[in-house]
């Protein structure tokens, strides 16, 4: 990313002004107070608005302005941006009015969805944007400064790792909510084995049957009542016949003959109908001899101690023993399972790992080779680089061979010709107020001489005129102006002589200058040379270990096939235990059916039974009917004789005896057992109420297992997704503070070629110590102001290239912006900052933006800036200067 043009109107001390800014370079100088770091805040606002702010909005307008506009063109990735913001004061404060982002893909409104899209663009926020390209004026040192946390922090977030802690977190929290979940269903499933074993223990099935059975004693007592009621009706209505013959007499006597006619009609019909039940009576006796048969089989296939209730429920039991055995064995299994197939896994996760390692090292070695054999064509530029500086010098040496003095007392020269230049300088200033007043006294002298007064006393003169006075004006205005003209001559000697003595201190100085860079290169030379021999030991120690590493991969491989062999071997165990579970479904399936066969036995035994009850009752109803109808036929005759009183009366006691039977049983007898009918049925629907929630249940347990399983296996993913996250950023950390720490050793040695310090070292949280050449350790903050810049500064550009280095051919880093950063340092150390410059543009920066007065950081400069404050309206504005160039240099030589 380059910054194009800013355009600025009302912000802070600049009313109205623009500024192209251009690769390579820039320095923007002026006197402090003048307006030069506003001028980088003001492309810093473009970029983040009000997070790019110290104080608010209103510090943002010029005092006195209504509204404030800042617009900032840049170049990023090969596209065209553009950012126009408006501040507009409103009442009692500041508001942003306009804030638009145009760029290759359209447009972007709005502050907030601004400040995200560049962001994005950027891969960093405002924060970040400081840390990594923005060093403010005074913040020379905030890195150094920092706690190693807070440093970890800012540089986690430089290199996008504190997404990873993000990821992690979400992962642990997403571990707990399964927990919670997995907490939760194995509570609500051991309730539903609990609810199940209370049930079964309720013994349903047989508590069914023996309802159903005394619900059939019940109903069998109702139909015997129901029975002898209706023999009691006809006891009674044949009592009421009897009186009813008795008082019609003779009128009933037809009424008889048509009721024994029809009596002994319901006698054939019963008769016949005791011969249908007869041959179903039958039937039932020989469909439960082959029940009874089919029962037997069943039972001997079962291999039953007998047919019954309690044999059916001890072999239940033991199927249900024997099921919940094989449950806790198949979930063990299961779980060994899971186990050494994680294990598998893990083993070759950790294979993989070992293994990425080794080709890490092996790059890493690459790396190192690389890194040597460039150093080694450094060293060849440094030496090439020391024999152009050997040369500079002799150059400056030879211009001194004609030289009045020799190289290092030149300033005393120049001291000299500018005294002779001074004294001339009064002199010439003397002899023309001397030539000035001589003209003056010859022209007062003519005057007077015209008017006929004497020129020397001004009084009247008769005759000629004296001129004697007038010529010795002349002769002295003549010698006047023949001095002047001969200081004159002297005085632009002396300007020339002054100018070449300049021109020798100037020389003299780059002279000292290339000295120290000769100095300087030779140093780089011995550094060059140790890189070389240090790096090429590195890769060799590196493939070492790579090897070492591919060596436990391998093992590690190994593990992971015994393991994934030994998961096999448990999973074939699980599938004979499922098998196993289906053989038990099975014979549960059979002794249901037994019990189903039992059922079927003894509903037939009793519909035959009550068949037989039927038929019997239906003999007894015919008796009862033959006896009738003898009674009929006797007393037909008797009718048709006389009237029988005694058979009356035991008509009437009949009929009373009937009543009051009658009366006992549907008042009494058949309303309590039909209630105690009812009761049995409502129990018996609770029953199997019971059963069908039982088998519920147990769906439901079966479902909830198997949810529980997959809770289980979901948490164990996570927790291994949680763990491989912070192990993912502990080690991309530690790859990055290896990197980090190579670069900013090569950093520090540019900048701060000195013999009492050899190496610094960054520990994996980010902790810095400097060591002497003696071994021994010092913190940052040992170190002198001057050092301890020099070293945030070498840190903060170690982390630039870091970040450049590491996008690998995306969009590049914004520009490298330092603001005052000379604030610290004194003049030796100001020159190594300039090499540090130099250093980062040769490594690829295109834009390096400075704001500084230093006058060897303006000489440094590609372009520059000058800043000025007009102090009658307080406002700021900039211009571009031209750069001194090597050209210029040469020529002042």
């Amino acid at each position: 990313m380059r910054f194009t043009h800013i355009s600025i109107q009302n912000f802070k001390p600049y009313e109205d002004a623009e500024l192209d800014l251009r690769d390579g370079v820039t320095v923007i100088h002026g006197v402090n107070g003048s307006g030069k770091s506003s001028l980088l805040e003001a492309c810093f606002f473009a970029l983040y608005g009000s997070k790019a702010l110290a104080g608010t909005l209103d510090d943002v307008v010029t005092a006195g302005a209504d509204d404030a506009e800042i617009s900032l063109e840049f170049v990023h990735d090969g596209g065209q941006y553009r950012i126009d913001r408006r501040i507009r004061i409103s009442g009692d404060r500041a508001t942003t009015a306009k804030c638009v982002l145009e760029g290759p893909d359209g447009s972007v409104e709005g502050a907030r969805d601004v400040r995200r899209h560049v962001g994005s663009l950027l891969r960093m926020d405002a924060e970040a944007f400081v840390n990594c390209a923005y060093v403010q004026q005074g913040e020379v040192n905030k890195l150094i400064n920092a706690t190693p946390t807070q440093r970890q922090d800012m540089i986690d977030d430089l290199l996008q790792l504190g997404k990873l802690e993000q990821y992690r977190e979400r992962a642990g929290n997403a571990r707990l909510g399964v927990e919670d979940v997995l907490t939760s269903k194995r509570s609500v499933l051991e309730d539903i084995e609990s609810q199940i074993t209370a049930k079964e223990d309720e013994d349903l099935h047989a508590r069914l049957n023996a309802l159903e059975s005394e619900l059939a004693d019940v109903d069998e007592k109702i139909e015997n009542y129901e029975a002898q009621r209706d023999k009691a009706k006809q006891a009674r209505d044949a009592a009421q016949s009897t009186l009813d013959e008795h008082a019609e007499k003779r009128e009933r006597l037809a009424e008889v003959e048509s009721a024994i006619d029809d009596l002994k009609s319901k006698v054939a019909a019963d008769e016949s109908e005791r011969d249908k039940l007869t041959t179903r009576i039958r039937e039932l006796g020989d469909d439960i001899d082959d029940l009874d048969r089919t029962i037997e089989d069943a039972v001997e296939e079962m291999d039953l101690a007998d047919a019954n209730v309690d044999a059916i429920a001890s072999r239940r039991e033991a199927l249900d023993d024997r099921e919940a055995a094989i449950r806790d064995e198949l979930s063990e299994a299961r779980t060994r399972a899971q186990g050494l197939s994680a294990q598998a896994e893990r083993l070759e996760e950790r294979a993989d790992e070992l293994e990425a390692r080794a080709a890490e090292k092996r790059e890493a070695a690459d790396a190192d080779e690389q890194t040597a054999e460039k150093a080694a064509s450094e060293l060849e530029s440094v030496r090439e680089t020391r024999a152009d500086i050997e040369s500079s010098l002799e150059t400056i040496e030879v211009s001194f061979a004609d030289a009045p003095v020799e190289l290092g007392d030149a300033a005393a020269l120049l001291d000299e010709r500018r005294g002779d230049r001074s004294a001339v300088r009064e002199r010439l200033a003397e002899t023309e107020t001397e030539l000035k007043n001589a003209r003056e006294r010859l022209a007062e002298a003519e005057e007077l001489r015209d008017a006929g007064k004497c020129p020397e006393c001004g009084q009247p003169v008769d005759g000629s005129p004296h001129v004697d006075a007038i010529s010795e004006h002349e002769d002295a205005i003549a010698s006047l102006e023949a001095e002047r003209d001969t200081l004159e001559s002297d005085l632009e000697a002396l300007e020339s002589a002054v100018e070449k003595a300049e021109a020798l201190v100037d020389a003299e100085s780059r002279a000292d200058s290339h000295a120290d860079r000769l100095e300087l290169a030779d140093e780089r030379i011995a550094d060059h040379e140790e890189t070389v021999e240090t790096r090429r030991e590195a890769a060799e120690t590196k493939r070492n270990e790579a090897e070492a590493l591919e060596t436990e991969a391998a093992e590690k491989r190994e593990a992971a096939t015994t393991q994934a062999e030994r998961a096999a071997e448990v999973r074939e165990t699980v599938e004979t235990l499922e098998a196993d579970l289906d053989a038990l479904d099975a014979r549960r399936e059979q002794l249901r059916r037994v019990e189903s066969l039992l059922d079927e036995r003894s509903d037939a035994v009793d519909a035959r039974e009550r068949l037989r009850e039927k038929r019997e009752t239906l003999a007894d109803v015919n008796r009862e009917r033959r006896e009738h109808l003898k009674e009929r036929q006797n007393r037909r005759d008797e009718l048709r004789e006389t009237v029988d009183e005694a058979a009356v009366e035991q008509a009437k006691s009949s009929k009373e005896k009937a009543e009051t039977y009658l009366q006992r049983v549907e008042s009494e007898v058949l309303p309590d057992l039909r209630e105690q009918r009812d009761d049995l049925q409502s129990q018996i629907g609770g029953v199997n109420a019971d059963l069908e929630r039982l088998d519920e249940l147990r769906e439901r347990r079966a479902g909830l297992a198997e949810r529980v399983d997959a809770l289980e296996s979901l948490h164990d993913e996570v927790s291994t997704l949680e763990s491989t996250y912070g192990d993912l950023r502990a080690e991309l950390r530690q790859r990055n503070v290896e990197v980090l720490e190579r670069m900013l050793n090569e950093t520090f040695d540019l900048v701060y070629g000195n013999d009492a310090y050899s190496r610094i070292r960054l520990d994996g949280e980010y902790g810095l110590t400097v060591f002497q050449k003696d071994g021994t350790a010092l913190e940052p903050e040992q170190l002198s102001g001057g050092e301890r810049a020099l070293f945030n500064l070498s840190l903060r550009c170690a982390i630039y290239r870091l970040l450049a280095e590491g996008i690998d051919g995306a969009a590049p880093l914004p520009p490298l912006i330092l603001d005052e950063p000379t604030v610290f340092l004194d003049t030796g150390h100001v020159s190594r900052l300039v090499d540090l410059v130099e250093d980062m543009q040769n490594r690829g920066v295109k834009q390096i933006l400075i704001v500084s007065h230093d006058d060897e950081l303006v000489g440094a400069a590609d372009d520059l800036v000058r800043v000025e404050k007009n102090p009658t309206t307080n406002r700021s504005t900039v211009e571009r200067t031209d750069a001194p160039t090597l050209e210029n240099a040469l020529a002042d030589d």
